[in-house]
């Protein structure tokens, strides 16, 4: 995710969650999680999903709930009286359990299963769940954004479950089908690759497959009155963007730049990860664009806007990009890693807008450092942030996680050299690719190709308080917090 200038920036913490055996059925049902600091009940013990098969009915109103099918394939990894799924902000109407109806309740936003019989370790968990989805904003984050002309979703960091049941945390990645139907008007997309397009009646059924497993934060679909563009990036890529009809014209030479974007960040990592690319341009004001993993998220705006430079723009695409690799492919085992993400998408971000628009990423970093105590101060250090507010989830995107985190990658480039980095970078997203990472993973890689350990220089730079001294520019100050 990057937040716009004109909407604050931040970082996330999450605890290991080892499988644990649910509570017996005769105890009262209660919401779970897996031991995430800031969110303690998101994410579910006692069983891994492999896919989701999800369903949508649009009825043509982005006001009313819609109507939804998900289907849950996964495996028990611990003995199951009950089964906590993640949900909100919709109505169950039934839901089965390995093709038997099961008794539900529902505690805080968990969904509460409780199956005719239990499920032993090691078998197959089939959950059915139908269900409403609704669009019109709660209390909290709500997955669907409403667009002047239909729906799209932003479910990150924690609202996925309210658009569909589901294991909503990044460290269950699974691969999805979405299949939408909507009158015969709108356009439906979705994450990964068409499968199905039926014409019934006046409505299009439309099915789309991931090739890639996902994280729930990352899932996507949009529903429109929408173009969809196509066009060839490296190695024969396919590039499919989505935009308002009415601007096709107006866009097109934005989308254009994308190709040449791809090929740049794989001269800096290496192949892109997934089946096809594209940017979702969305007519609603969000205040951020959105890494939803093959067809990142952007408001229109941001391209409409003649006040914004065009190497500002191209670098913001270059920064969801980047995410494919950095947040998508390898994903954050807990939320404390969301520093990986983000760092490394405002990274290279800066590293294009320096190479392509002469913006040299010194005086970024330089004025990052200047600011670095405040950050630190405002969210925490980047791989400890403080919980969020009551403001809601998001607020854990504080600045410290995008410059106070490409701070971190700079201290670390001066430290082990240009050439070392480079050969991290390329190696990190190689190994962990379909995957999840930590920060340790990180830091022991990172010792690996710069032959010694740098566990200190990563405790300082990602624990501390303060900021520690830069290396190779020992004059640069950290300005002076404010106590107010």
């Amino acid at each position: 995710m990057l937040l716009s200038s004109r909407t604050p920036r931040v970082a996330a913490l999450l605890a290991a969650g080892a499988s644990l055996a649910l509570v017996a059925a005769a105890a009262p049902a209660e919401p779970l999680g897996i031991g995430d600091r800031l969110f303690p009940h998101l994410g579910n013990p006692g069983y891994d999903v492999t896919d989701y098969d999800i369903s949508f009915t649009y009825h043509g109103d982005n006001s009313k709930p819609l109507d939804a099918v998900t289907k849950i394939d996964a495996r028990a990894t611990s003995w199951l009286d009950r089964i906590n799924l993640d949900f909100s902000h919709g109505t169950v109407r039934s839901v089965t359990v390995n093709g038997v109806r099961a008794h539900y309740t529902t505690k805080g936003e968990d969904l509460v299963v409780t199956p005719v019989a239990a499920v032993a370790p090691g078998h197959p968990l089939n959950i059915t769940v139908q269900h409403t989805s609704d669009p019109r904003p709660g209390k909290k984050e709500v997955g669907w954004l409403r667009t002047k002309d239909g729906l799209a979703m932003a479910n990150q960091a924690d609202a996925a479950h309210r658009v569909f049941p589901s294991n909503d945390h990044p460290s269950d990645k699974a691969y999805f089908t979405f299949r939408v139907t909507a009158p015969k008007e709108y356009t439906a997309v979705a994450n990964g690759l068409p499968v199905a397009k039926t014409r019934q009646g006046g409505a299009t059924k439309w099915a789309y497959r991931t090739a890639h497993p996902m994280a729930t934060e990352l899932a996507q679909v949009s529903i429109g009155r929408s173009a969809v563009l196509h066009q060839e990036g490296p190695h024969g890529l396919p590039v499919r963007d989505v935009v308002p009809a009415k601007d096709t014209k107006a866009l097109k030479p934005w989308l254009k730049k994308t190709p040449g974007q791809i090929s740049w960040m794989e001269g800096k990592v290496g192949n892109y990860p997934f089946e096809n690319y594209g940017l979702l341009i969305a007519q609603a004001s969000t205040g951020f664009e959105l890494e939803t993993q093959t067809l990142s998220l952007f408001e229109r705006d941001l391209f409409k806007e003649p006040a914004y430079p065009k190497w500002y723009v191209e670098s913001i695409m270059v920064h969801e990009l980047a995410h494919q690799w950095f947040g998508d492919s390898v994903s954050p085992r807990t939320w404390s890693d969301l520093w990986l993400n983000e760092g490394h998408a405002t990274w290279y971000e800066s590293l294009y807008a320096e190479e392509e628009a002469d913006r040299p990423m010194v005086k970024r970093m330089r004025a990052a450092y200047r600011a670095s105590d405040a950050m630190r101060a405002d969210g925490g250090p980047p791989a400890a942030p403080k919980k969020p507010t009551s403001d809601g989830k998001i607020s854990i995107f504080r600045p410290v996680v995008y410059d106070g985190s490409a701070l971190v990658l700079y201290a670390l480039r001066q430290e082990i050299g240009a050439d070392a980095f480079q050969r991290l970078e390329r190696t990190w997203v190689s190994t962990h690719r379909d995957s999840t990472a930590t920060t340790a993973d990180f830091v022991k890689l990172a010792s690996q190709l710069a032959g010694r350990d740098l566990s200190g220089f990563f405790d300082a730079w990602l624990y501390e308080k303060k900021t520690p001294p830069m290396p190779g520019h020992p004059d640069w100050k950290s300005d002076p917090v404010s106590k107010h």
